[in-house]
């Protein structure tokens, strides 16, 4: 069953699909392979033997990517420009890396000049400024650029701004001096995550994707989940959750996982539709499966100055309740519409995958004990791609020969540089909210207009996140939130990893939120479905794992901060039991079909769980028992329950 071997391959030809250049075997096509493979290589050289310093690390990185883009990007989506190249690209090209050569020869002049800029360096900045914003229209789209052309308006013209948004303004030369010619704009700590340790786990991923690592994770989840109720579902659960130690991004996991899942489901008699939102659902939540979880999960480490290891352990309940949460509902889904199950005997038993193709799994174990003993990502990153390279040769199926290896190093670059170039222009928003002291007010103004009320405050987070999410890179949606409506909920004294948990999670989610709901439209091409249908479809069955944020704001423990076990587990039962009720709410279904009243009692326990107190608590259990009580006598009355459901394992 190891159809996912060319996932990485087709996670960039799903990602970017329709908006790229097909240049194929000609001069560009063959000088884009080459500086990606080059680009690579960089970052692997600097992961190994030691980054260069700051700035010229940022550089060098940003100058090959806006290189890669302007020549992969076409300016416009139409057929005729993406089968040729235009001398606008290979101009924006040159100068993009050009100019990052200048920063790079440059910056440490300026530096020990006290910042004093000529003309040619306020020219450079400048243009600078336009070709990244360019470059992350033609990579992700115009929300971005607009987003940040705002922030750069903001900061020129705030003196025209009403109440507490007013300030001073800034002059061009300050701007471009602020945005470029310090550590704070562009080349600020985000660019830094990117150009360090997101850019070598997307390496690592695509190097395990061609050892044939995604298919002995789907090979596994196979044999174990495979012949429960919605066997097929829950693999795909099982398998994004497990692919989420390899991949950042979700349209990347439904490419691979999901090439052999939703067929799977719809052969078993699933509709496409139901196909096509469990694997969005489930993909997305590998973006806060830990170890990796994307690039947020880096920024979030950086932003916070805490060691990584500390957002992993604090990502892992979260990560497991929203999956126990789908797990749900695909369940009471499933034995609601009787779905059918896999034979037995139609997979091979997880102890065989194991044994015969177990060893693949080792770099993952490595990569989680490096980083659990307090090495660094990109140390731990490095070592677990030396040895998952030196592990494929032990067989012939997994080895990496040459053009494996440089398709690994492509396709790596390919999936990085729409990310970097998001991370550069999102810099322009962190550095306009320092420079212009938005970040210390805006907080106060999301306070009174939420009237001081905490829980309308999170609710105004929320709306924010996803709102900005549509149509932003995940990690981008988390900066911009990060900086912008973070800090209202710091105000009332909660620790900085709940409050940027909080604004995590809600950024990963808005991959689910329709319209722009990447992950549901990848998966509904792969299921034949109408998109819009699969949006809104995935959108409601992951309602639940909306409120998990909610969950750990008002119990913080369980993102095992300064918790002990009691913590833990005076916390963690009810928040499993009001996920249940979450899940049940919105399926409508235990052993019978819930009524509407019935449904929005069991919402309303779910809530009620959520909050952490003795008495809601007790409450919300007392609504549940009373809810699957009725449900399960009504059941045996009509004659729907009987002892093979009473002992059945699904």
């Amino acid at each position: 069953m190891s159809q996912t071997q060319t996932g990485a391959a087709r996670a960039v030809s799903d990602e970017f699909s329709g908006r790229t250049r097909r240049m194929g075997n000609s001069f560009w096509g063959r000088l884009i392979r080459y500086v990606a493979v080059a680009l690579s290589l960089f970052h692997l050289y600097t992961a190994g033997f030691g980054a260069l310093s700051v700035i010229k690390q940022r550089s060098m990185h940003l100058g090959l990517v806006l290189f890669l883009i302007f020549l992969w990007f076409p300016t416009s989506k139409k057929r005729s420009s993406r089968l040729k190249m235009s001398p606008d690209s290979v101009i924006l090209a040159v100068l993009g890396l050009a100019l990052n050569l200048y920063v790079f020869m440059r910056f440490d002049t300026i530096a020990m000049n006290s910042g004093i800029l000529n003309q040619t360096d306020l020219l450079v900045g400048g243009l600078l400024i336009l070709i990244v914003l360019e470059a992350s229209r033609r990579a992700s789209g115009i929300a971005l650029p607009l987003l940040m052309g705002i922030a750069l308006l903001y900061c020129r013209f705030g003196n025209l701004f009403p109440s507490f948004f007013r300030h001073s303004g800034m002059s061009v030369h300050r701007i471009i001096q602020y945005m470029v010619w310090s550590s704070e704009g562009i080349y600020g700590l985000v660019l830094g995550v990117s150009s360090t340790y997101l850019f070598v786990f997307i390496l690592l991923g695509a190097i395990l994707d061609k050892t044939g690592l995604a298919g002995v994770i789907n090979d596994i989840a196979t044999s174990v989940a495979g012949h429960a109720r919605g066997g097929p579902a829950k693999v795909s659960i099982l398998a994004s959750a497990c692919m989420g130690t390899i991949s950042g991004s979700a349209v990347a996991n439904v490419a691979t996982t999901g090439t052999f899942t939703i067929p799977m489901m719809k052969k078993m008699g699933y509709s496409p539709e139901f196909a096509a939102s469990v694997e969005a659902i489930a993909s997305t939540g590998g973006m806060i499966m830990p170890p990796i979880m994307g690039a947020s999960a880096m920024i979030m480490a950086e932003f916070l100055g805490v060691p990584y290891v500390t957002i992993m352990k604090a990502a892992l309940i979260p990560a497991l309740l929203y999956y126990f949460a789908i797990w749900t509902v695909v369940d009471l889904e499933a034995r609601r519409l009787k779905l059918p199950t896999l034979k037995k005997g139609s997979a091979e038993g997880a102890w065989a995958v194991i044994k015969r193709r177990g060893y693949m799994l080792f770099p993952i174990v490595l990569l989680i004990a490096f980083m659990v003993a307090g090495k660094t990502p990109l140390f731990s990153s490095f070592y677990a791609i030396v040895t998952s390279v030196l592990l494929s040769s032990l067989k012939k199926e997994s080895r990496l020969d040459v053009k494996k290896a440089t398709d690994a190093l492509e396709e790596a670059s390919k999936l990085a540089i729409p990310v970097a170039s998001s991370c550069a222009s999102v810099g322009i928003m962190v550095a306009m909210t320092g420079a212009t002291g938005l970040g210390m007010v805006l907080g106060d103004g999301l306070i009174a207009l939420a009237n001081g009320n905490f829980y309308l405050t999170l609710i105004f987070t929320m709306v924010t996140c996803i709102i900005l999410g549509m149509g932003l890179p995940t990690s981008a949606c988390y900066i911009v939130v990060s900086t912008i409506a973070a800090p209202a909920l710091l105000k009332f004294g909660i620790a900085g990893i709940p409050v940027h948990m909080f604004a995590f999670y809600f950024g990963i989610l808005s991959v689910l939120t329709p319209p722009v709901c990447t992950a549901s439209l990848t998966a509904a091409g792969i299921a034949g479905a109408p998109p819009t249908k699969v949006g809104y479809k995935a959108f409601g069955m992951a309602s639940a794992g909306f409120i998990i944020p909610y969950i750990f704001m008002l119990s913080p423990q369980l993102l095992l901060i300064d918790a002990g076990p009691f913590d833990v587990l005076t916390k963690l039962p009810t928040a499993v039991l009001g996920t249940a009720c979450l899940a049940i709410a919105i399926v409508g279904y235990i052993k019978t079909n819930l009524s509407k009243a019935e449904r929005v009692l069991a919402f309303a326990a779910g809530i009620l769980l959520m909050d952490g107190g003795i008495v809601t608590d007790l409450l919300g259990i007392a609504v549940f028992a009373g809810i699957v009580f009725l449900n399960f006598y009504r059941a045996k009355k009509d004659g729907n329950l009987d002892s093979k459901e009473i002992t059945e394992n699904g």
